[in-house]
């Protein structure tokens, strides 16, 4: 610690160097503030999942395994130049044979699984081993830490899941009638596997891109609010929700839907746990504190008894900070020299930091009443922080929490939740 080898930063950075599974790990530390302490939680934000290409021939040498024939029977064209390259896997832009549909090809890098695996299981003998000469961290339940990690990274590398996903959003937009406001990539099921997963390319923006948006559609807002509403839809109309809402994952496609891609990351949620984050929502709007901490209680696992009224008046302390919150606005010009004409774009900085500690503040006051949040809580928080971030870009006098025409309130356990009140 003297050094600074334990230091937030030091260790983040270190993950970064050392692969595939430390990097993975440094983004479930980040996503987990209820596990691990806040200053690794706010360091480990920053995790950034960016890695090498592996060579083409690599990829062809996968691609040619698992389709089981040759390259080009499947494919009328694969290029050779990645479209992205993170620590598990790379994709590459396609055109399928026949059909003449565009397509990207999403491939599990070589060995990855094996190296994943092999450093899991040593984490977990090093977890074991720790449980057993320090009894303090058994009751934290180190190794059971560990074990929900090797789960949640294991999903990540195995295909037919991420396939799985994406077709039960796809069948939740067809059974709502959504499929014209929203959509999720096909799969192509006779070319994808446990180690290949080819998806219809779809064409559009990130929900950060101002400008771009406001060429696509007349109404930004009106977008945003259909992504939100399609999104809180699918908590409990599908067995999985998308966690990883960043703007890389939710675009504005070129005919006006908003495109929800790349399902590697997906949460589960309890009937339970939903039904008291409703409350929770619903009181950050009307500002009723007693109902949020009564919520909170009701989701966090706890042995003691809590003082509700405290509580409550902590709370209020940290979300009143929310107005305070800084957001810029960033915006450019360009001037056409032959026609005249100026063209401005606009993107959103907020202080992710000041985002993050908000949310860090409410679990650190929930804790020190006792209280330890299921993952799901910190999945579902995540997202509605990105959210947040696109409202205050796209709809900036749009209440989230308010507005009529945002449904997050499901038609179960009415009865259960009058019991907050």
């Amino acid at each position: 610690m003297q050094l600074g080898l334990l230091s937030p930063q030091y260790l983040r950075r270190l993950f970064e160097r050392m692969g595939a599974t430390y990097i993975k790990l440094g983004q479930f530390i980040a996503s987990a503030p209820t596990l691990f302490p806040a200053e690794y939680v706010q360091e480990f934000q920053n995790c950034f999942d960016r890695a090498p290409s592996v060579p083409f021939q690599e990829i062809q040498a996968i691609l040619r395994e698992e389709l089981g024939r040759p390259i080009d029977s499947v494919y009328e064209y694969v290029d050779p130049t990645p479209v992205a390259s993170a620590s598990i896997a790379q994709v590459h832009a396609a055109r399928l044979k026949g059909s003449q549909d565009n397509v990207v090809i999403k491939v599990l890098k070589p060995g990855i699984k094996d190296i994943l695996v092999a450093d899991l299981n040593f984490v977990y003998i090093v977890a074991r081993i720790l449980e057993f000469l320090n009894p303090e961290l058994s009751r934290a339940s180190l190794v059971g830490i560990v074990k929900d990690i090797r789960e949640s990274m294991l999903e990540e590398v195995d295909f037919y899941k991420e396939a799985a996903n994406i077709e039960a959003f796809r069948s939740y937009l067809e059974a709502m009638g959504l499929t014209r406001q929203a959509t999720a990539p096909k799969v192509y099921q006779h070319c994808s596997t446990q180690r290949i997963l080819t998806m219809e390319r779809l064409y559009g923006v990130p929900l950060t891109d101002l400008d771009s948006i406001s060429s696509l559609v007349s109404s930004p807002e009106t977008s945003l609010i259909t992504a939100l509403n399609v999104w809180f839809g699918s908590l409990l109309a599908c067995e999985t929700f998308h966690a990883d809402v960043h703007a890389g994952n939710l675009w504005l496609l070129r005919d006006g839907r908003i495109g929800f891609l790349d399902f590697g990351i997906v949460g589960r949620i309890s009937p339970k746990t939903w039904t008291a984050m409703e409350v929770f929502l619903a009181s950050i709007a009307t500002e009723e504190y007693e109902s949020m901490a009564s919520a909170l209680i009701e989701m966090g696992a706890t042995n003691k008894d809590v003082d509700v009224m405290a509580f409550a008046k902590d709370l209020e302390k940290i979300f009143s900070s929310i107005q305070d919150l800084d957001t810029d606005l960033i915006v450019a010009t360009a001037r056409d020299t032959t026609t005249n004409a100026t063209a401005v774009s606009a993107n959103v900085v907020v202080d992710e930091r000041q985002m993050n500690a908000l949310f860090l503040d409410v679990i650190r006051v929930s804790e020190s009443y006792g209280l330890k949040f299921p993952r799901e809580f910190a999945l579902l928080m995540k997202q509605l922080l990105y959210f947040d971030r696109y409202t205050r870009l796209l709809a900036p006098n749009l209440n989230m929490l308010q507005d009529q025409r945002i449904s997050i309130v499901s038609n179960r356990g009415s009865t259960y939740k009058n019991s907050f009140r």
